[in-house]
């Protein structure tokens, strides 16, 4: 009986090593060092409105589509109203067009028998490349001003509207990923780089969109996608309070959107333009 006892705790513990050592592996064919490169994703055309993405396993050609403005209005208006709730010391919405909930698949962790991931990200919008390093200056020179004089700043941007905001494109950040350990939005997303987004608020819209990393200290990144590294990164810290880290941001390009409110004839799931 002890025999037994000791072979079934050596071989519980032999199988706690063994995860242990997959857990830490997962994701590592990504990453050169302490950073990574998105390799299936080509964006050399990005100026033109296209996007090369290998999605499956093929490589296919995508048109990047301006959000229509019925989201591009509901969207701004809602991220107005929520620092307004907050000028007011109210807590704003947990739904509407701050928290995006993202799907994607593609990645097999040695956890789960699913390729299939969702999870909620805080997103915002990209300025327009010509608006870039404008809005970069703005922020870096006011960052240290009272929280109530920066969210009239944020207002002001946001009132803007697509003067200012690339409309075609959303940003988020990745935060929880390293070398030795991977979100699985992040695995995913390197491996398959296609999100669905989905908003929880009425209306509701769907994004179709190919997600585009980039790492800060990727040498190859161009000029554009080094002020996104510093923008999406500053503006997090702007709002939230500097966090003493550079992380990598996605750039979520819109090729397809459909508007899924209920009870809405042109709703429940219709595609828009």
């Amino acid at each position: 009986c002890l025999l037994v006892f000791l072979l079934v705790a050596c071989g519980n513990e032999k199988k706690k090593e063994d995860e242990k050592k997959n857990k830490e592996k997962w994701g590592q064919e990504f990453w050169l060092d302490d950073f990574f490169i998105q390799t299936r994703v080509d964006a050399s055309k990005i100026d033109k409105n296209l996007i090369r993405a290998n999605i499956s396993g093929r490589w296919d050609l995508y048109e990047v589509k301006k959000l229509p403005s019925e989201f591009v209005e509901w969207s701004f208006n809602e991220r107005i109203d929520s620092l307004e709730k907050i000028q007011k010391g109210k807590m704003p919405s947990l739904a509407g067009a701050h928290n995006g909930i993202v799907a994607t698949y593609g990645y097999q962790r040695q956890d789960s028998q699913f390729k299939l991931n969702n999870a909620i990200k805080g997103m915002g919008f990209l300025p327009k490349k010509e608006k870039l390093a404008e809005v970069i200056e703005l922020l870096e020179t006011t960052q240290d001003k009272k929280v109530t004089e920066k969210l009239e700043i944020l207002k002001k941007l946001y009132n803007q509207g697509s003067e200012i905001w690339d409309i075609s494109k959303l940003v988020s950040l990745e935060l929880y990923s390293r070398p030795e350990r991977g979100t699985q939005t992040f695995l995913n997303q390197m491996n398959n780089p296609v999100s669905v987004i989905v908003f929880m608020d009425i209306p509701t819209y769907k994004l179709k969109t190919i997600s585009y990393l980039l790492h800060p200290q990727n040498s190859e990144l161009n000029d554009y996608e080094e002020n996104v590294v510093k923008f999406v990164n500053l503006m997090h810290d702007y709002f939230h309070g500097e966090s003493g880290n550079e992380f990598p941001p996605v750039i979520y390009n819109v090729i397809e959107v459909y508007n899924s409110s209920p009870n809405i004839e042109e709703g429940r799931g219709t595609r828009i333009e």
